[in-house]
């Protein structure tokens, strides 16, 4: 039942790191210390160490259900609800990469708008970004993973300019410490995976195409560990950086605090960012649609070459929908909580479902 895929497709087990660490990283970064802060204040960094910690045991999960045979998550289904069910639960994922990766994309053009080019078409700069993400993801697995490589070395690049905010922080601005019930950090948390977290789950699209699927697990949980710091230092950092009062009503902290830099050559910093952004945004974006693509060839037998068209115009017109900071809001908020119940609900769903269909077949 399980799919081969040929060697010549396949990557090195150690760039799997790069891979989750680049789906995770994206638009959320620029706006999630708000959706944080409003439930746990200064506390906010004790509700992203939660949710990175927590999600381990899914990685784990993913990695117990798929390592022996080395198969993805359609080969999954087929085995424990049957080919037709099976093939048609797999379809269901085609529509939560789709929107996922039009959240993201949506997010990001609406952040070009704002702050570089208030008249600009939505319609222009899609087509434009849509072009180039074609283009990419025609080029296959092994082309994707290479951008994801540049991505996350861009991302730690710029993640050297939180020093010159940290310098006019107030370290006072993180006490008092546990200052909140534990339901509240929960909640917190809950928000945290949401903005920021979820994206991995193309893991399991893409598991067949890692040589050394075992050894390569050290590399996905040491991917989720560097993300966890990342944005427990750019949350320290917020914090220490913004007074209560003003972080509440600030929407994108990390666009201000750039802004806020100086130096001798730029003006508008935040421009030459947002600009650099979009290398580490795409790559979301990337796995996504292919991992869509992935999903139709696998059930329904047809190529990339002609699904991938249809989606990415699908795209383009579901974009033009989203047309007013009110819908691309909620839109955001709605694939949030889908990434929740899917990572925390439909994973260990699965997971124990696997195990019970294991147990009756010995």
């Amino acid at each position: 039942m399980e799919h081969k895929v040929e060697e010549n497709y396949k990557i090195s087990g150690f760039f799997v790191f790069f891979l989750i660490h680049a789906s995770q990283v994206g638009i959320g970064v620029l706006t999630f210390q708000t959706l944080i802060f409003s439930h746990t204040k200064n506390d906010a960094w004790i509700s992203l160490l939660l949710a990175g910690i927590s999600l381990h045991i899914i990685i784990w999960m993913i990695y117990k259900m798929l390592s022996k045979p080395t198969r993805d998550v359609i080969d999954l289904h087929c085995t424990i609800f049957g080919k037709h069910a099976g093939n048609f639960i797999s379809l269901l994922l085609v529509f939560y990469f789709l929107i996922f990766s039009l959240a993201v994309f949506r997010g990001y053009i609406e952040v070009i708008q704002v702050w570089m080019f208030p008249t600009i078409n939505t319609w222009s700069i899609a087509l434009v970004f849509l072009l180039i993400i074609y283009y990419i993801v025609t080029g296959g697995f092994r082309v994707i993973t290479g951008f994801c490589f540049f991505a996350v070395v861009s991302s730690s690049f710029l993640s050297v300019l939180l020093y010159f905010n940290a310098k006019h922080g107030y370290v006072q601005n993180l006490l008092p410490i546990l200052n909140h019930p534990v339901g509240e950090i929960v909640l917190s948390s809950k928000f945290a995976i949401g903005v920021l977290f979820i994206g991995f789950e193309t893991l399991l699209i893409y598991f067949p195409f890692l040589h050394s699927t075992g050894s390569s697990a050290k590399w996905a949980h040491s991917a989720l560990v560097f993300t966890n710091i990342k944005y427990l230092a750019l949350t320290v950092v917020t914090l220490m950086y913004f007074s209560q009062g003003l972080l509440e009503h600030t929407y994108w902290p990390v666009l201000v605090m750039i802004k806020a830099l100086e130096f001798p050559l730029f003006s508008r910093f935040e421009f030459i960012f947002l600009s650099v952004w979009l290398i580490i945004v795409l790559p979301a974006i990337f796995l996504s649609l292919w991992s869509c693509t992935r999903i139709v060839k696998r059930v329904t037998g047809l190529k990339p070459t002609l699904s991938l068209p249809f989606i990415v115009t699908l795209m383009f017109f579901s974009t033009l929908l989203l047309d007013d900071r009110m819908k691309i809001e909620k839109f955001g908020r709605i694939v949030a909580e889908l990434g929740i119940y899917f990572v925390f609900g439909y994973i260990p769903l699965l997971f124990v479902l696997f195990y019970l269909k294991s147990f009756r077949s010995r």
